[in-house]
């Protein structure tokens, strides 16, 4: 369980090879497009029919209309434990509470006397939110998909989550509670590629979206990225990961917890750990099955942590460890060192970064107020999570008077000329006669 990679002794190679040194989960989205684009083609042109058979044949459920009736979603909410209902309100302040920091204000700039450019930001019309329901229904993304557009302004939201046959072919209720606490009241019991085609294409009483986010396994991806460009997309998210950069200061137990957590989401989940301390990476290594067999789900975690994605990996110093996770560029990356949040503001790729022995990922998986849809695979390097930012387009509004243009024109026609494009520079000088 957990292999062992020692990087120390010798010099560090560049970022590609680094990262090709690191454990990390293959997603082949490849692999699967041959079986998502015929059932995206399917839900195209035969719409609520189609639907309704995948959905039989995949998720064992036989519904008429896959649309969720607004009674369900009421009476999730009020059954709905006390207890949950209130984490489910707390951790929707939080995420408000950051992500209304996240709005964009219009700026209008004055290039010179009579020209201005304004960028005006605008929310996408409509959008479909996904929220898985496989291994762990996660109730908690209704909240961090949901929240961010709402402040962004986005005037249509609707959810899908995959039909679950013990609760009568509807979403888990945790997911229909959370989509009632927050005021979504169109939401689909469909699930897959599926639910990404019926956001695309439109079907049954679902209209087509302008953009799709939100998690999902393979064949979601795969469907996402095959309608991309018809569609807005967040990311092609892959199996989930941390990495934490922890030193002879960690708590092994704290670290050993923290990789078995993550571990949890699913067998190919990813958990590496980074430190140049042999001593604290055999006392996680000598933790971590005790705590795998004390916990629900241990057959999950052991794969993840038996598997190619995971590990400890042994560095020469603290220097070398930034380096490492930087060319990992995780999902999730924990710093349990010696003034952790020195080191953390060191950090350049990483999806959310969470300091010191009291900021577990799974506090950012809830309740940090942070969003916990985050890029994944490497992607860290050049993406961000999901925000309110992600909703929102910048459109420049481009005013010029007359003496403006007029004084500008030169140069037009001299980048025209060059590029071979005289109507360009006609454009401009049509304006100039009389």
């Amino acid at each position: 369980m957990l292999a062992r990679i020692d990087l120390r002794g010798n010099a560090l190679p560049g970022v590609r090879e680094l990262a090709s040194l690191l454990p990390r989960a293959a997603t082949d989205i490849d692999s699967v497009l041959a079986t998502v684009r015929p059932l995206c083609e399917d839900v195209r042109v035969r719409g609520a029919q189609a639907v309704r058979e995948i959905t039989a044949r995949i998720d064992g459920v036989d519904a008429e209309d896959f649309a969720v009736p607004q009674e369900a979603l009421d009476r999730a909410l009020a059954e709905c434990d006390p207890t949950l209902r209130a984490a489910l309100e707390e951790a929707t302040s939080r995420v408000r509470r950051v992500h209304a920091d996240q709005r964009r204000t219009d700026v209008t700039t004055q290039v010179v006397p009579g020209g201005t450019v304004m960028e005006r930001w605008l929310p996408v019309r409509r959008v479909g939110l996904y929220v898985p329901g496989g291994l762990a229904p996660l109730l908690s993304s209704v909240i961090m998909n949901v929240v961010p557009a709402q402040i962004a302004g986005v005037e249509s939201i609707a959810v899908a989550s995959p039909p679950q046959r013990d609760n009568g072919g509807l979403p888990d209720p945790g997911v229909l509670a959370a989509c009632a606490l927050l005021g979504v009241t169109e939401v689909y019991a469909v699930g897959g590629a599926q639910a990404v085609a019926v956001f695309g294409y439109g079907a049954g009483s679902c209209e087509p979206v302008d953009m799709v986010t939100g998690p999902g396994n393979v064949y979601v991806t795969a469907a996402k990225r095959l309608l991309r460009g018809m569609i807005g997309i967040d990311s092609e998210a892959g199996p989930t990961e941390v990495a934490i950069l922890a030193d002879d200061t960690a708590d092994p137990a704290h670290v050993a917890a923290d990789l078995i957590s993550q571990a949890e989401h699913d067998p190919l989940a990813g958990a590496v750990l980074v430190t140049p301390s042999e001593e604290l990476a055999d006392a996680v290594l000598a933790l971590v099955p005790g705590q795998v067999a004390a916990t629900k789900h241990s057959d999950r975690i052991t794969t993840a942590l038996d598997g190619t994605q995971s590990g400890v990996v042994l560095v020469d110093d603290l220097e070398a460890g930034l380096r490492v996770v930087d060319a990992y560029a995780a999902e999730h990356l924990e710093i349990q060192t010696r003034n952790p949040r020195e080191v953390a503001m060191r950090v350049r790729n990483a999806g959310a970064i969470f300091v010191g022995a009291w900021s577990p990922v799974s506090l950012g998986d809830y309740a940090a107020g942070s969003n916990h849809v985050l890029p994944t695979g490497g992607c860290a390097r050049h993406q961000s999570g999901l925000s309110v930012q992600s909703f929102l387009r910048g459109i420049h509004v481009v005013e010029y008077d007359e003496q403006a243009l007029a004084e500008v024109a030169p140069h037009i026609d001299a980048l025209a000329g060059a590029e071979d494009l005289p109507a360009h520079a006609a454009a401009v000088r049509i304006r100039q006669r009389g």
